[in-house]
């Protein structure tokens, strides 16, 4: 199969001839041309009228949501080795609370709490890793997305015959079923010590593809094998490819494990998670998560340049393989399970905490709620609620 840049010209149709996901908005009053905010703090507001919205509706909605602060994370992560076993990073000294923005075309029409501190985000890293497999595929740096991994790396990991029949699919669909360890956690998460309340049961490990099972330790195996590929650190590759392109700030840090250094062409190079369960991990602005949600929004497309393919954006946000309603790292509302007040064609990338990235396309909306109790439905309904148009 040829690199997905080779039908780049003819994919980057697609999403405009028949996907269920349009590049345009279809909202009722939805701006002819997009609008795509400033770098930094120049990103415009709008009134929540001009944007379609019933204004008193939507402060509602923002008032409820600030009172939804999240009981599982506490404010110094004193929680954090009791969930999820002994951490291999760091953590901040304390976090935000609760806090969100609303978009509406791309501009902010509502705001609450500290939007600006960069905190852990826990598994929305993962929804990161998977755009950079898109990159990876689109410059040619893998030849097939269902091609095995171990085609492509070389340094032991993939040598057993389970794990070479893993696939680079495999690993954002969550059921590769990698066997092995990694900076010292095991794939099976077994042992209260290392994993906490995150440990499970011994079970059979069944054929790479068929099983799907949300698991860390795999992620950061396809972590590693994205910086084999890459040559150089994840977070530069993030910070040059997408983060700069679409103007974020520059407070993130994608914090690495103490012990997950390794050697790059004779370079020492940190391979980063997949999350902050064991520490570390994407520490992150809700302002930067919302720019990155918008690019999805815009189908990888910033102002004039198309930061991740178009064809990528629809492919991520498809569901298929043995897993719930999900797609390459992404959660999505094919069955409208995970939301059910909220359209089909909604996806979102989460978080322990409540972590939320949600991206509406039908009526071209991002919704970005961190640190909140775990009922993202709950605010989406009533900001769906607040629009005139519905």
């Amino acid at each position: 199969m040829k690199p997905l840049r080779s039908y780049l010209p003819l994919l980057l149709l697609l999403p405009v001839l028949a996907c269920s996901r349009p590049t345009q908005p279809t909202a009722p009053g939805a701006p002819a041309a997009a609008y795509y905010p400033g770098p930094g703090n120049r990103w415009q507001r709008q009134k929540p009228e001009k944007a379609g919205f019933d204004a008193a509706r939507l402060q509602q909605a923002v008032a409820w949501a600030q009172e939804q602060e999240t009981t599982q994370m506490t404010p110094n992560f004193a929680t954090q080795a009791e969930i999820f076993g002994t951490p291999l990073g760091p953590l901040p000294a304390s976090r935000a609370a609760t806090n969100g923005l609303i978009l509406r075309h791309g501009y902010i029409v509502a705001e609450w709490g500290n939007t600006e501190q960069a905190d852990p985000t826990y598994s929305v890293a993962k929804s990161v890793l998977s755009t950079l497999l898109g990159l990876t595929l689109e410059k040619g740096l893998i030849k097939d997305i269902h091609d095995p991994v171990s085609k492509d790396i070389h340094d032991g990991g993939y040598d057993s015959d389970h794990n070479r029949r893993v696939t680079w699919e495999h690993h954002v669909r969550q059921s590769s079923e990698w066997e092995g360890s990694m900076w010292g956690k095991n794939a099976d998460f077994v042992g209260h010590e290392a994993f906490g309340k995150g440990e499970r049961k011994p079970r059979t490990l069944q054929e790479p593809g068929t099983y799907y099972e949300y698991n860390d330790v795999r992620i950061n195996r396809f972590s590693l094998s994205l910086l084999e590929l890459w040559r150089r650190p994840l977070p530069e590759v993030f910070r040059s490819e997408i983060m700069q392109p679409i103007g974020a700030s520059s407070s993130w840090q994608w914090v690495p494990y103490r012990n997950s250094t390794v050697l790059i062409d004779g370079q020492p190079m940190a391979s980063v998670s997949g999350g902050t369960r064991w520490g570390g991990g994407l520490w992150i602005s809700s302002r930067d998560e919302a720019r990155f949600g918008y690019l999805f929004l815009r189908q990888g497309r910033w102002q004039d340049r198309q930061v991740v393919p178009a064809a990528w954006v629809q492919q991520a946000t498809t569901p298929g393989g043995p897993g719930p309603d999900y797609g390459y790292l992404w959660w999505l509302n094919s069955q409208r399970k995970a939301w059910p007040d909220a359209p089909a064609t909604s996806y979102a990338a989460l978080g322990a905490g409540s972590n939320t990235i949600w991206v509406d396309p039908e009526h071209d909306l991002v919704i970005v709620w961190r640190w909140h109790n775990g009922s993202p439905n709950e605010l989406i309904k009533r900001v769906l609620g607040a629009l005139k148009n519905g």
